[in-house]
């Protein structure tokens, strides 16, 4: 990748040189993108602060060796996305096979809205983030970078480490999903 396209990949390599204001507004621009993304992924606050720590350090660490191949933000996802999947698969399982259906029969469906009120703004993008927080774990992922990152199919199958195809793919099941979800 030509670093002069991407800006945040230049402040990066100057940061790598020792120029700590580079960090900074790295830190700045990111920080907030990059903490909703762990949020929403983990839905955990306390794991989602520990994983923004840790893509954080991992930054630094690697500031010697970086080499812009991709745009910077997509490196940052790319680190935090890693950190995520170690993070499940280090998880126990809270509930399997028949204990985990018992404990789902048990969960109060949401009350339906009136249809005859119109919802708000406020209430619609509610409803939207409970459909994305229902979605398996894959979809919620592709959708949430595609919709709050703005990330091309390929920045996301690099961030993802998945093929084109297969985000596509769960793009497509992810909105039919929510299509779905919120016209019930």
């Amino acid at each position: 990748m030509d670093v002069a396209v991407d800006p945040d990949a230049m402040l990066m390599l100057a940061y790598a040189r020792g120029d700590l204001v580079a960090f900074e507004t790295l830190y700045a621009r990111h920080r907030g993108t990059l903490y909703r993304y762990l949020l929403r992924s983990l839905r955990d606050p306390h794991r989602t602060d520990e994983l923004f720590q840790e893509t954080w350090s991992r930054v630094i660490n690697a500031r010697a060796s970086y080499q812009p191949q991709a745009k910077f933000s997509t490196w940052l996802l790319q680190i935090a996305h890693n950190l995520i999947v170690d993070s499940l698969r280090r998880q126990k399982p809270m509930a399997v096979g028949d204990e985990a259906e018992a404990a789902l029969s048990n969960v109060a469906m949401p009350e339906r809205e009136q249809p005859e009120h119109a919802l708000s703004n406020f209430e619609r993008r509610r409803n939207l983030q409970h459909a994305i927080d229902r979605l398996p774990d894959e979809q919620r992922e592709v959708i949430l970078l595609r919709m709050e990152q703005e990330l091309s199919l390929e920045e996301i199958a690099s961030v993802t480490g998945t093929g084109r195809e297969t985000v596509k793919s769960r793009l497509r099941y992810a909105m039919n999903r929510l299509r779905e979800v919120l016209s019930e």
